[in-house]
């Protein structure tokens, strides 16, 4: 294998048969090129599917209130339905060992000011398990705590854009931040790996909003997560007994859409899984047709090779060349044109996925990548392919007597 000499005549027959080795390697690096790229798409596709629900905790449920559509029990039709805090309580209690968090959530916007500064911004009134919800993280201070429930503190914890507004020359945290009219102390900053506007949004106690907005026990909303060993079906089972519960509590007919509406992060997280099983499976077929194609012609070429080198074969057989040493130049000249095509495809095929990242987006493919882990295993193939498609001819010429090999046309 490292015999200067036989590395030297492997290069000197590439070398000479520049047109064949260009071939063969063309074949590898095209089937790789193409490869990659499928795989590189499917990922994209991948990618823009989880950063669709990277906002929210995968585990998520939020239960929403609106208006009836149907009369029900004597009810009439158009009643709104009010969540308060005896329901939030009902829900954490009556389904304790099914929710991992949960937290109610009261809905308000303000106008921000601290000094000359001002602005516009949304109010998120919540419990402390929100945070776990909506994936928040705390780059300054803390976040909501129970006690600031307990003693409907007036604290916020406000979005990192909302610290770059407003506070031009200075830290937020422990300032205090007018919300019309009423100051606030800023105990958090968080950031949020959603779009802008979620790093645009400030944070204070449910207890707080209540007394401020109305000296009431009214909530906009109540959110959960649901434990997270329960499988797809489970989790959606859960959400629609949440719903019927919910129903009967506020007499809601319970064919009623409107009234009481339940989103469930587990419907979206197994259509999205089964969606992009059927298009891995699909890439996947394609992806190996690819390879099989590059097989195919990678021992078409073999064989034309080694049909090709036979009078070679003859003379250096005539010399005393064993059939071993034979083999060994035929299947050591196509691996090592088939691992330099197979590198260069991987590149050229990468750097096309670089390149056209950003413009695909547009087509809801986010960075599409691939693993080099995966296109080289695909490079291996193709190299045992080539090897075991030339060995067959390579031992046969091998065996061919010297005199017949010579006079072969």
């Amino acid at each position: 294998m490292f015999d200067l000499d036989l590395w030297r005549e492997i290069f000197q027959s590439i070398n000479k048969n520049r047109t064949r080795s260009l071939l063969s390697g063309f074949t590898v690096a095209f089937a790789i090129l193409l490869f990659a790229i499928l795989f590189g798409l499917a990922k994209g596709l991948e990618n823009t599917f989880s950063d669709a629900f990277n906002d929210d905790a995968n585990n998520a449920i939020f239960i929403y209130a609106g208006r009836t559509a149907k009369a029900h029990k004597g009810l009439q039709a158009g009643r709104r339905i009010q969540f308060k805090n005896e329901d939030y309580d009902y829900v954490k209690e009556e389904f304790s060992d099914k929710v991992q968090y949960i937290t109610a959530r009261i809905y308000r916007n303000v106008t921000a000011t601290f000094r000359n500064e001002k602005n516009s911004y949304s109010v998120r009134a919540v419990h402390p398990d929100h945070q776990y919800l909506e994936v928040t993280s705390i780059k300054e201070g803390r976040y909501i705590n129970q006690r600031d429930i307990d003693e409907k503190s007036k604290v916020v914890v406000i979005g990192r854009l909302v610290e770059e507004d407003l506070f031009l020359k200075t830290t937020a945290l422990g300032k205090y931040i007018n919300l019309n009219g009423i100051q606030y102390k800023i105990v958090g900053v968080f950031t949020d790996e959603g779009n802008d506007n979620e790093e645009r949004i400030i944070y204070m106690p449910v207890s707080t909003a209540q007394r401020i907005y109305g000296n009431n026990d009214y909530i906009d909303q109540i959110n959960l997560t649901y434990n997270p060993e329960m499988d797809y079906d489970e989790a959606i089972s859960f959400g629609r007994t949440i719903t019927n519960k919910m129903k009967d509590r506020f007499d809601v007919a319970s064919s009623d859409q409107r009234a009481i509406r339940i989103q469930n992060m587990a419907e979206a997280n197994k259509n999205v899984g089964q969606m992009t099983g059927a298009l891995g499976i699909i890439i996947l077929i394609i992806g190996f047709g690819t390879l099989i194609a590059g097989v195919v012609g990678i021992s078409n070429i073999m064989i034309f090779i080694v049909k090709e080198r036979t009078k070679e074969i003859g003379i250096r057989k005539a010399l005393g060349a064993t059939p071993k040493s034979i083999i060994s130049i035929i299947l050591i000249e196509s691996i090592l044109i088939t691992a330099i095509a197979g590198y260069v495809g991987l590149l050229v095929g990468m750097g096309i996925l670089e390149w056209a990242g950003p413009m695909l987006e547009t087509y809801f493919i986010k960075d599409p990548s691939v693993k080099p882990s995966l296109i080289i295993g695909a490079t291996i193939t193709l190299i045992l392919a080539g090897s075991i498609a030339g060995y067959l001819p390579a031992k046969k010429a091998s065996q061919i007597k010297p005199i017949v090999a010579l006079r072969d046309d």
